[in-house]
C-alpha cells in the first residue's frame, strides 16, 4: 500500500536555507573586497613611494651629518661622497661617484674604488661610514647641485663644522619618486654647517617648508 511521503522537517528546512544564504553572502563579500583593494591599490603604491622618497632622504641627511660630526670630532676635513655601485646595493669597491644616487660614503679622501674598505684613520680613503642595502635607488630620482646650480657630488666639512667650499660643494639633494607625482623631499646644506630636510611641496608658512636659497 501506497503512503504519501513525510514531510520535510521544518528545522531541516530552516537549516538548509541557512547554508544557502551564508554562500551567498560570502561571495558577495569577496566580490566588495575585490573592488575596494582595487580601488585601493594606487593609494597603496602612492604611499609606498612616498615611504622610499622619505627613507632615502632621511638617509642622505643622516650621512652627511655623520661626516660634520665627524669633522667636528676629529678637528679635521671630512667629506660626505655620494656614490653609486652597479654591482651592490652596499657601495663596495666597485663605486663610482654620484650626483644622483642615494647610496653613500663618509670618508676623508676620495672613496672610488674604494667604498668597500674598512674603517681607518690612516688607511686610505680613511672610510668613517657608508650607507645600508636599505638604500635603494629603485624607483628614486636623486639630484645634488651646488649653490651655482651645478651637478655635485660631495660636500666637505672642516674641522669647525663648516662647509670648505660653497663653490663646489653640495647645497641641496632633491629626492622624489621617478613616477610623476608623488613627495619631493629636499635636504639643504647650510654653509655654517646646518642641515635640514624639508618638503619642497608644502606652503612658505609651513614649518617643513624648505628655505629660500
Amino acid at each position: 500500500m501506497l503512503t504519501a511521503a513525510a514531510p520535510a522537517h521544518p528545522r531541516r528546512c530552516k537549516r538548509a536555507a541557512s547554508r544557502g544564504a551564508s554562500l551567498i553572502e560570502i561571495i558577495v563579500v569577496l566580490v566588495l573586497l575585490g573592488l575596494l583593494l582595487a580601488a585601493a591599490m594606487p593609494e597603496v603604491g602612492s604611499w609606498m613611494a612616498g615611504l622610499r622618497v622619505r627613507g632615502a632622504a632621511e638617509s642622505l641627511r643622516n650621512g652627511v651629518e655623520i661626516a660634520r660630526m665627524e669633522a667636528l670630532r676629529r678637528n679635521t676635513r671630512v667629506s660626505f661622497w655620494m656614490v653609486a655601485d652597479a654591482n651592490s646595493r652596499v657601495p663596495g669597491n666597485g663605486c663610482a661617484l654620484s650626483t644622483g644616487s642615494p647610496a653613500w660614503v663618509v670618508s676623508v679622501s676620495d672613496p672610488s674604488g674604494a667604498c668597500g674598505a674598512e674603517p681607518s684613520l690612516s688607511a686610505g680613503p680613511q672610510l668613517v661610514q657608508r650607507s645600508q642595502a636599505s638604500e635603494s635607488a629603485d624607483g628614486l630620482s636623486v639630484a645634488a647641485l651646488s649653490a651655482g646650480g651645478a651637478a655635485v657630488s660631495s660636500v666637505t666639512f672642516n674641522g669647525l663644522g663648516q662647509v670648505q667650499s660653497t663653490a663646489d660643494g653640495i647645497q641641496t639633494i632633491d629626492v622624489s619618486s621617478s613616477s610623476s607625482g608623488g613627495r619631493r623631499l629636499r635636504v639643504v646644506v647650510e654653509s655654517g654647517g646646518a642641515i635640514r630636510m624639508c618638503d619642497r611641496d608644502v606652503a612658505s608658512s609651513d614649518p617643513r617648508a624648505c628655505p629660500a636659497l
